[in-house]
C-alpha cells in the first residue's frame, strides 16, 4: 500500500492563510506556485519519511520540514504521515502546541 498524508484542520487553516498571503503580496499564479510546491513536498514526505528532521524540542515525537520561509510539522503514523501544522519559521514553534502554563493542548493538533 503506497504512504498517503493526511491534513490536521489547523493544517489546512494555516496553508489558506498563506495562500491569501502570497496572492496578497505577489499575485495569484505565486500562490498557486507555492500550493503546488507544497503538494509535492506532502507527497515527498509520505514516500520518504525520513526527509525531515526530528523536532521533539518542539512536540515530542514530531518531525519538521523547511519550504521555503515555513516549516510542515508532521508525525509518523504507520505507513502514513499526518501534518499537522504549516507555519512559518519565524515562529514560536512551541507555542503552537503549548499554552501560557507549559500544557500541551492536544486540540490543537486534531
Amino acid at each position: 500500500m503506497t504512504p498517503q498524508f493526511r491534513l490536521t484542520e489547523p493544517a489546512i487553516q494555516d496553508i489558506e492563510q498563506i495562500a491569501d498571503y502570497i496572492a496578497k503580496q505577489s499575485g495569484l499564479a505565486q500562490s498557486e506556485i507555492f500550493l503546488s510546491k507544497l503538494e509535492a513536498k506532502f507527497a515527498e514526505i509520505a514516500h520518504f519519511s525520513g526527509l525531515g528532521r526530528p523536532s521533539d524540542e518542539i512536540l515530542p515525537g514530531i518531525r519538521s520540514l523547511s519550504i521555503d520561509n515555513y516549516l510542515i510539522l508532521y508525525v509518523l503514523i504507520g505507513q502514513d504521515v499526518e501534518i499537522f501544522r504549516v507555519v512559518s519559521g519565524y515562529r514560536d514553534l512551541t507555542a503552537l502546541f503549548y499554552d501560557s502554563d507549559s500544557r500541551y493542548i492536544p486540540e490543537i493538533c486534531a
